[in-house]
């Protein structure tokens, strides 16, 4: 294989047989369970990097089934995302990730710097509650439940919340591990269809773990829960800051 076939086929690993195909991904059905609570505003500052500020002490619990996803197949995620503003634009900063599928922990982590890492969450409904759960091995860390569409939300409202921009903090390493690449990352979700969306009674159970730390953003208060169906695109990124960059 000669140099400029090596540049012009490499964007993933391995070089002759990637993980994932190129994007953009398109999301068909995606379904969302997302619990809104509070927590401690020095927990949040201890993780959300600068120069993303925060400015509430809320955190968002979100289970996510993905039964159709382009080249990443079906399966599910779960995580938390905390609202964060960045020079003065809402969004949110994605903390952490699991889930139960090779290509897009790989594909996530190595174009946009999604946090992921391999954990087994699951999403159902059990007669009239959604159910969310978030094992890593046989451990359980996290059990979400919500009344099963309880109250219609209005569709342009929920759509205009998911085009909000979502933050990541991209870090690869050089082969000393020291920070090749250290970028704060922006991304959209685009052509959205909401086809259904949903608020009711909610919990959520944080359990602790050493490897999945979840539970260190702890629930003081559960605020509310909805629930999605959509079909939409995962958009590429743009760099917005480099840690590394010399002043």
């Amino acid at each position: 294989m000669k140099l400029d076939d090596v540049i012009s086929r490499a964007f993933s690993m391995p070089l002759t047989n990637p993980s994932y195909p190129r994007g953009p991904y398109r999301f068909v059905n995606r379904e969302f369970l997302v619990i809104t609570y509070r927590t401690d505003m020095d927990a949040l500052r201890a993780v959300v990097p600068e120069p993303l500020e925060v400015t509430e002490p809320i955190v968002k619990f979100e289970f996510i089934r993905m039964p159709d996803s382009t080249g990443f197949g079906d399966y599910t995620e779960s995580g938390q995302v905390i609202p964060v503003t960045f020079q003065g634009q809402k969004g949110g900063y994605v903390h952490a990730m699991y889930l139960n599928d090779d290509a897009p922990i790989a594909g996530g982590r190595e174009i946009w710097g999604f946090p992921k890492k391999l954990a087994d969450p699951a999403m159902r409904v059990e007669k009239d509650t959604l159910v969310g759960t978030l094992d890593v091995g046989s451990v359980r860390v996290a059990t979400g439940t919500m009344g099963y569409k309880h109250r219609a939300l209005d569709l342009d409202a929920v759509r205009k919340s998911l085009e909000s921009p979502s933050f990541l903090l991209k870090i690869i390493p050089h082969v000393d591990c020291t920070p090749r690449i250290c970028e704060l990352v922006r991304y959209y979700l685009t052509d959205l269809t909401v086809k259904g969306a949903w608020e009711g009674p909610a919990a959520l159970e944080l359990c602790a773990h050493a490897l999945a730390p979840v539970a260190t953003l702890p629930v003081r208060e559960v605020l509310s829960a909805v629930h999605i169906l959509s079909d939409l695109t995962l958009g590429l990124g743009e760099v917005v800051h480099d840690y590394l960059a010399k002043p």
